[in-house]
């Protein structure tokens, strides 16, 4: 019999745009692993893209209620389910607002008996939720629900170290010589043995038993030093080392994975961010290398990094254009990866498709989407307080500065005051009242270069920039969208 193979797909790409949209062009059972964690249904104002404050898009305005949370995520489920694999498995991260409803939901696209696990994932030990009066407990777990596409999928064990207590209380032995733990286990055929199980009976160290192991076995292991007799005539024991064993297999509920918090070095500030440890136990788990892994609500990207870390395939999908150019320079940054067409089409680089690339386009984006765009477009770091930003949309840091620390308060990088300024309008056409602000925020900052982004420019902006720099020696460098997208931008910058 021929095996069939599986349809080919193209890996190491980031998708900007609806998911639907995208996921209805690939084939059927193409993906080995799909871990998505989209929106949560929350009834208060969800920022769905970090920095988004100013035109934020409040969840309870796209989902007013579960109902239609669940119709705007079941066509989504059910592309998804039709890519998997045979041997695939789908996971669902959610929390307490819309869990319930979610499997359901699962339950209906992938079959009941489809259902391998919820996982219980403590992201933390407190939550204000729970505060003095409030009649409820704290809500400190999210859900992680596990589906198989079929009985056989892929499923490899995970263990943990054993506990200081489990250590005390079971490998509480500890061989002078060497130092390793141990603990003693039964050598006695299993149910006391019987002739009918074909257990050997014989006398061992003055014990006559039927035991686990036939004699010849037992006096090698007891040459070998792994049989004792903790006293005269008790029955012989088995050495059971610690370092040989495991550990205790994984379970269920997952309490060892701390949640991302402001100080940590590896957080973006996606408000939604999950820690790159609990990613990589997934897909440890219930992938193998070179195995496609999909996320389609990839966020900043902390699937497609632990995939390439641990040498699988991926495919990212995001609708936020700002998403996707963070998550490219994630990869570049923590992956080692080059965006390069040509790269990628050897096997070793990655692409981003479906970004705005005109000036019609990026018009039609909302604003906080544009500015953040224009920002890491520059090779800048947006500001994430966009209501009363002091006229301050991005900071670009020189190459020469050398980062110390991440400051708590602005999570901005803090080493010798040493930035430039971005600002940044969605206007066909910036004014001089414009650049009158940006040239007052300057002073203020006593910041002596500042970067402004705008499709146009009038004669008196432009004017006004000269005098301020003949006036002040600050400098003022006027960019276009069009500049940008031709990246003709690097003498600029300089």
């Amino acid at each position: 019999m021929t095996k069939k193979v599986a349809p080919s797909v193209d890996a190491r790409v980031i998708y900007c745009g609806d998911n639907t949209d995208q996921l209805r062009k690939l084939p059927n059972a193409c993906i080995d692993l799909i871990y998505i964690d989209p929106p949560f249904n929350s009834n208060r104002n969800y920022e769905v893209f970090w920095g988004e404050t100013k035109e934020k898009r409040a969840f309870e305005d796209r989902h007013e209620s579960t109902k239609a949370y669940i119709e705007y995520m079941r066509p989504r489920c059910v592309e998804l389910a039709r890519v998997l694999k045979k041997k695939g498995s789908f996971y669902y991260h959610c929390d307490w607002h819309a869990s319930h409803y979610v499997k359901v939901m699962l339950d209906q696209i992938l079959g009941e008996n489809q259902f391998a696990n919820e996982i219980i994932w403590k992201r933390q030990s407190a939550h204000s939720d729970a505060k003095q009066g409030s009649k409820h407990f704290g809500r400190l777990h999210d859900s992680i629900f596990l589906y198989a596409k079929s009985d056989d999928y892929t499923f490899n064990h995970l263990y943990q170290p054993y506990s200081n207590e489990y250590l005390e209380n079971f490998y509480r032995y500890v061989e002078p010589e060497t130092g390793r733990r141990y603990r003693l286990g039964d050598l006695t055929a299993p149910g006391g043995g019987a002739p009918s199980k074909g257990n050997p009976h014989y006398e061992f160290l003055g014990v006559k038993r039927y035991w686990r192991y036939s004699k010849e076995n037992m006096g090698k292991l007891h040459r070998e030093g792994r049989i004792v007799q903790t006293r005269s005539g008790g029955v012989p024991q088995y050495k059971r080392y610690l370092d040989e064993g495991k550990g205790v297999q994984l379970g269920s509920v997952w309490d060892d994975i701390n949640p991302l918090h402001g100080s940590d070095a590896e957080r973006l500030g996606y408000p939604t961010q999950k820690p790159l440890a609990l990613l990589e136990r997934i897909v440890k788990t219930s992938s193998n290398e070179n195995d496609i892994v999909l996320d389609a609500f990839c966020g900043c990207g902390t699937a497609l990094v632990a995939a390439e870390k641990l040498k699988r395939r991926w495919i990212g999908i995001d609708i936020s254009p700002t998403a996707c150019r963070v998550m490219a320079t994630r990869l570049k940054k923590d992956c080692g990866l080059k965006e390069d067409e040509k790269l990628w089409r050897e096997g070793r680089g990655f692409i981003v498709r479906d970004l705005p690339r005109s000036q019609e386009q990026l018009r039609k984006i909302p604003a906080f989407e544009f500015e953040n765009w224009a920002v890491i477009a520059l090779g800048g770091i947006p500001n994430k307080v966009q209501v009363g930003d002091m006229g301050i949309d991005g900071r670009i840091f020189p190459v020469s500065a050398t980062p110390e620390r991440m400051d708590k308060e602005t999570g901005h990088l803090d080493f010798m005051d040493v930035w430039y300024p971005v600002q940044v309008k969605q206007r066909d056409k910036v004014g001089r009242p414009d650049i009158d602000s940006f040239e007052a925020m300057m002073t203020r900052e006593n910041r002596t270069k500042g970067f402004f982004v705008s499709f146009d420019y009038s004669r008196d902006a432009l004017t006004e920039i000269d005098r301020f720099f003949k006036q002040t020696g600050k400098a003022i460098v006027p960019l276009t969208v069009q500049e940008i997208l031709d990246e003709e931008i690097a003498k600029k910058l300089a």
